[in-house]
C-alpha cells in the first residue's frame, strides 16, 4: 500500500505515453497519405523536407518526455517513483507543446504552406515569454509589474523619454 501513488503515476505515465505516441502516428500516417498518395502530384523535396523536420520536432520532445516519464526502481526491484508528474507545467508542458503544435503544423500543411508560418509565430511567444520571465529574474531582480513597465518604456515609439537600451531605462528607472 505505500507504493499506491507510485503505482498509479507509472500507469498514468505508461498511458500517456501511448496517447502521445498514437497522436504522432496519426499525424504522420494522415500527412502521408493525403499528401504523398492524394495530392502526389503536388508533392515536391520541400514537403520530404518538411516531413524530416516534423519528424524530428516530434522524436526530440517525445524522447524527452519518455525520460522524464521512466519509474525508478531499487536494487531489489521495488518500484521507488512512478516518475515525472505530466501534468505539471514548466519544461513538460513546453515539451508537450512543441508536439501539439507540430501535429497541428503537419496535418493542416496539408491544406496549405502557409501553415508553417506558426512555427515563427510560436518562437517569438516564446522569445516573449523567456525574456519577460527568465531575463527579468536572471538580470534584473525586479518584480514583473516593475519590469513590464521597462519593457513598455523602453518599446514605445518616440513616446517618453528616449532610452537606447534597456539597461539605460533600468538605471533611470531603478534610481
Amino acid at each position: 500500500m505505500a507504493n499506491q501513488g507510485a503505482k498509479k503515476r507509472k500507469e498514468e505515465n505508461a498511458r500517456h505515453m501511448k496517447n502521445l505516441q498514437r497522436l504522432i502516428i496519426a499525424c504522420n500516417v494522415i500527412f502521408i497519405l493525403v499528401r504523398m498518395v492524394i495530392f502526389h502530384s503536388t508533392f515536391t523535396w520541400k514537403h520530404w523536407i518538411g516531413l524530416v523536420l516534423t519528424s524530428v520536432a516530434y522524436a526530440i520532445p517525445y524522447q524527452q518526455i519518455a525520460n522524464m516519464a521512466q519509474p525508478s526502481y531499487d536494487d531489489n526491484g521495488e518500484l521507488l517513483d512512478g516518475g515525472f508528474d505530466m501534468s505539471t507545467g514548466g519544461v513538460c508542458g513546453y515539451l508537450h507543446d512543441i508536439i501539439y503544435i507540430t501535429s497541428f503544423v503537419q496535418v493542416m500543411s496539408i491544406i496549405s504552406a502557409k501553415f508553417w508560418y506558426i512555427y515563427l509565430v510560436v518562437r517569438y511567444l516564446y522569445s516573449f515569454y523567456f525574456g519577460k520571465h527568465v531575463f527579468r529574474k536572471i538580470f534584473f531582480w525586479v518584480s514583473e509589474r516593475e519590469f513590464t513597465y521597462m519593457l513598455v518604456l523602453c518599446f514605445r515609439n518616440g513616446e517618453g523619454p528616449p532610452y537606447t537600451n534597456i539597461l539605460d531605462l533600468t538605471q533611470n528607472f531603478l534610481i
